[in-house]
């Protein structure tokens, strides 16, 4: 009979222990050494949902919960991270995956795998959070002041920082002199408020165009078709050595008669970020998030694999007509029927160039009817054409209208030519650059066209626009 030495036996027992609770669990079924606490947890939390006992709030309803404006006057500064008081409890699915290195203590939750209507972000003081929180997972947040032994938790909704518009979830706060933000949840905040169901759903990602991604996007999976990447990247990385953080690339939408672009941010610590840019055109998919400072909307990929650029590179059509608003608009015309104020041209801000009117001025608004009009655009040679621009808008007002005619000879719009009305798509607001679409202005087939911008505010009501990358093509 084998005998056994009760020592060696436990400590290779321990060995044994100890190896399997370090394995990644490929599936990623709760790990067992800590899946018998938060299976606990969730099933409490499912019972609880199903009994009414706790509430079931939206992801959009949550973000409603911080008020980022308090006292309304368009800026978020003074806003302060609200503590939630009440015990309820949010379920989203993982929109990112830091596996790849591109994502750093945070991660994305949407309220759908398809389709979604929001996300919000969380900060976490984790690393490698996909072991446990992999792309797809389903997972409950529950949010309310204390556990049901007293301990706190008291998680917040706020900004990670301050004025860059980010919603996110976060374990406590902090202030400097430029505001209030939230700080990353602690492991514990984590474990007592993250819980993992067993099911991972596939993100299906949201196929929108450039011009049509918005704040209200930040944290979905999203796709976008008929994009490269600009021509001048041809023989880049996806992260420039030069940078000490993160590298902006500019994709281009292609929809035939226009550019509309997006920044492709990657992270010095992505793994791919050595990886040669693709030259092609095709499909990416990826996360809608912000740049550090907030000023501008971004994509980053979870992964290379979610960019397929291996067909042609797209060819615009003739252009009759195009002004980005590089320069000064001089051949331009500018008409001010009423007000102080007239168009300008911009060249600072977002996007930079372009033009701009607003019937706000030293802190007061007056009534404006002010007309920024095209120089004659030749159309004697074509039987159709189109017009294409972008518009971006803030603050509430009267809508930008938008006419063409053939027969404009200058001075005031209202007693020269007979403008036409046309259907166009205009900004909702927030400073999101929104194409037009393409608008039929082959009525002026044969003949000189003049495309006008007629801008028009209240005593009581003014909202600014800009106008920017005004293109007439033939289709």
């Amino acid at each position: 009979m084998k005998t056994i030495n009760l020592k060696n036996y436990l400590l290779a027992l321990l060995a044994s222990v100890a190896i399997v609770s370090c394995v990644q669990d490929d599936d990623f079924s709760v790990p067992e050494s800590v899946g018998t606490e938060e299976n606990k947890a969730l099933t409490v939390i499912l019972d609880s949902i199903a009994t009414t006992a706790i509430d079931v709030v939206t992801i959009s309803e949550l973000k409603a919960m911080y008020n980022s404006d308090p006292n309304g006057d368009g800026d978020n500064y003074d806003a302060i991270p609200f503590r939630v008081d009440t015990d309820i409890v949010i379920i989203g699915y993982v929109s990112t995956s830091d596996l790849t290195g591109n994502f750093y203590k945070e991660l994305y939750l949407q309220d759908s795998p398809e389709n979604p209507t929001a996300a919000i972000k969380v900060i976490l003081s984790q690393v490698d959070s996909y072991n446990r929180f992999n792309k797809g997972r389903e997972v409950y947040i529950r949010l309310r002041p204390e556990t049901d032994t007293g301990a706190p938790t008291g998680l917040y909704i706020g900004e990670e920082r301050t004025g860059n518009e980010v919603i996110t979830i976060g374990g406590g706060t902090e202030s400097d002199q430029y505001g209030t933000t939230v700080t990353s949840l602690t492991q514990s905040q984590m474990n007592a408020t993250m819980f993992r169901s067993e099911l991972t759903q596939e993100i299906i990602p949201l196929n929108v165009q450039f011009s049509q991604i918005e704040s209200a996007h930040i944290g979905m999976f999203v796709q976008i078709d008929n994009v490269e990447f600009e021509d001048n990247l041809d023989g880049q990385r996806y992260f420039d050595p030069l940078e000490d953080y993160d590298t902006q690339r500019t994709m281009q939408f292609c929809s035939g008669f226009n550019y509309s672009l997006m920044k492709l941010e990657t992270s010095g610590f992505a793994n791919f970020k050595n990886e040669m840019l693709p030259t092609g055109n095709g499909s990416v998919a990826g996360v809608v998030s912000k740049t550090y400072d907030g000023s501008s909307l971004i994509l980053a990929l979870n992964t290379t694999d979610d960019i397929d650029f291996s067909g042609a590179r797209c060819e615009l059509l003739p252009t009759l007509f195009a002004e980005n608003f590089e320069t000064n608009f001089t051949t331009w015309t500018v008409f001010s029927v009423t007000g102080s104020q007239v168009w300008s041209h911009n060249s600072s801000g977002n996007p930079g160039y372009c033009a701009a009117m607003s019937g706000y001025s030293s802190g007061s608004t007056s009534e404006n009817e002010d007309w920024l009009i095209t120089p004659a655009i030749d159309l004697s040679e074509v039987s159709s054409a189109v017009l294409a621009f972008q518009t971006a808008k803030k603050y509430s007002g009267n809508e930008l209208e938008v006419y063409m005619c053939t027969d404009y000879l200058g001075g005031d719009p209202n007693d020269s030519g007979s403008w036409v009305p046309l259907s166009v798509t205009l900004s909702s607001g927030d400073w999101d650059w929104t194409d037009s679409g393409t608008v039929d202005v082959s009525a002026a087939a044969g003949e000189n066209l003049f495309v006008a911008f007629k801008y028009t505010c209240t005593g009581s009501s003014s909202a600014t626009y800009k106008v920017d990358n005004v293109k007439v093509f033939v289709p």
